[in-house]
Formats: structure tokens, sequence, C-alpha cells
């Protein structure tokens, strides 16, 4: 993690930071969930029309994991990036001034909630959580809201037993995102875990976004080797953010921009929104409140 951070800060520095009187450079930040490649070609449209918009030069970066986007928010080597909501926690409670929430994925019927879903093969015989107990299960990233918090709350409090490897599920493992848990369920590698969805749609598609909407995209999975077994209650989108230090007037055109992304490019907003989307609307602090609370009680139970 040092040396990506070293090689962001490095970079950054060459092209010159964001500061009161202009920028020279925008860096744009995008969370793991799926193979770097894929991510950056995903979000290409955004990079050009961003280009377009601020008439500088923009970089896509794509770390390894959640914890690399947070702390180039956090660094400055990073100006904007789509944060689950337990990852603008992670950032909020490290710094209250680094970045502003400013815009939220909404769904097709207009709200802007997920689910973390709990999965597993549609021929293992597991269809509810009582079904893994000693089996193997797969969390995604430590800093991913439905890859983690939110089941590392919910699970244990459904079953009565910790996350912990040996209390109820036989091993617990991270797998590193969205992606990877995806693909070690669906090859045998862990019996069962948990990823994103909007739980919208047909469970055939992966419903309408999310990571097993991407999975189903690129021909990883066919939905019908899986089964849902666990759903969480709804959870908040998490928020794209700027950097507060941005000027101004950059912040009020990217924010633009992406509100807007839908109606000017639907294809481009479809990459960028991980599946079917209402497009980007206005969000503030006020939302995650909850998300931070849990978090930050995480934080203070060691856990």
């Amino acid at each position: 993690m040092k040396h990506l951070l070293a090689i962001l800060a490095a970079t950054t520095a060459l092209a010159g930071a964001a500061s009161a009187e202009g920028i020279t450079q925008f860096n744009i930040g995008i969370l793991g969930g799926e193979n770097a490649q894929d991510r950056l070609n995903s979000n290409e449209c955004l990079r050009k029309y961003t280009e377009e918009a601020l008439g500088v030069p923009v970089k896509l970066f794509a770390p390894a994991d959640y914890d690399g986007v947070i702390q180039g928010l956090l660094g400055g080597t990073i100006d904007m990036a789509w944060l689950g909501a337990s990852g603008y926690a992670k950032v909020y409670l490290t710094d209250a001034d680094a970045v502003e929430p400013v815009l939220v994925k909404a769904n097709l019927d207009g709200s802007y909630t997920y689910h973390s879903i709990g999965f597993a093969r549609q021929d293992s015989g597991i269809t509810k959580l009582a079904d893994i107990k000693g089996k193997s299960f797969g969390f995604g990233d430590p800093n991913s809201t439905s890859g983690y918090l939110i089941p590392s709350v919910e699970i244990p409090q459904a079953t009565g037993h910790s996350m912990e490897s040996g209390e109820y599920f036989g091993e617990v493992k991270f797998t590193g995102g969205h992606e990877q848990t995806i693909v070690a369920v669906n090859n045998g590698d862990i019996d069962a875990g948990v990823t994103w969805a909007d739980g919208q749609g047909n469970w055939e598609d992966g419903y309408n976004s999310g990571a097993l909407r991407k999975a189903v995209d690129a021909g990883l999975v066919d939905m019908n080797d899986l089964v849902e077994i666990w759903r969480s209650k709804p959870i908040p989108e998490g928020p794209i953010v700027l950097r507060k230090v941005l000027p101004e007037d950059v912040r009020a055109k990217m924010t633009a921009l992406v509100g807007g992304l839908k109606e000017k490019d639907a294809d481009c907003a479809y990459g960028v929104a991980a599946g079917e989307t209402a497009g980007f609307v206005p969000i503030t602090h006020d939302y995650y409140e909850t998300i931070i609370e849990v978090r930050r009680q995480k934080i203070a139970s060691g856990s």
C-alpha cells in the first residue's frame, strides 16, 4: 500500500496538485470490485468527459483495494471518487474536512439504497444462513459496506454468533473484493459469501445493478448456477465525493457533469454506475450519519 501511495503521490506532484489558484490535473479514483482493467474501461468515458469539462489532463486510478482510494482522497492524490458508505465513513472519521459528498446513484425506482446479498452455488444445497454453519464464508474488502461492515453486524444478529472463524462459520476469509468473492463462490473455493446489488429486477440478470450484474455482463457467472441465501436491510448507497480544497468552479463542473451523465450518455452512465440507473442525484453528509456511527462503534469495539 505504501508503494502504491508513493506512486500516486509522485504522479500527482509532477502534474501539480489542486489549489485555490486552479488545477493542472484531475485524478479520479475507482474502488475495487472488479479487475482493474474492467474498472478503467467502464470509467474511460467519464475520464474523457472530465477532460473536456475541465480542460486539464485527467487520470483514472484503480488501486487493488478500497483503502488505496481512501488514502488517495485523504492524501490529496485523488480528487474524486464514488465511495461506499463505509469508505466515506472512514474518510470522514479520519478527516472531516477532506471530502464532500455531492451525488448518489439512484436506482430505476428513484431510491438510493442497495443490499448486501449472501449467495452460494445452486448445487451446494445451501439455501439459508443455517445451512452454512461450519462451512467457509467470504467477505470482500474490510472497507466495503456490503462486503463487510453491514453483514458483519447483521449476520451475527441473525445467527447469535460472531463472524470469527470457528464460531459459526468454519472459516471466514477476505477475498479482496466483490468480483473475487463471486468468482470464489462460483468456483467452489468458498461455500458462500456476500456482495452488493440493488435487489431490483431479475436474479437471472444479476439484478439491475451491482457486482452481480457486472459479473454477468463480463461473462464470469451464470446466475442460474447461484442462489441468494441472505439479504441485508437497505443500505445507503455510497456517495460521489470531491475533495473540499478543489476550486469551487471545478467542484461545480464535476457535480454538473456526473449529475447529467445519464442524459448525456446512457451507456457511459451504465458503466460508471455498475448497471442500470436513473442517474446521479444530489446528496449530503447527513444521509450517512447512521453508517458513520456504525463504523465508529466497530472501531471502538476493536472489530
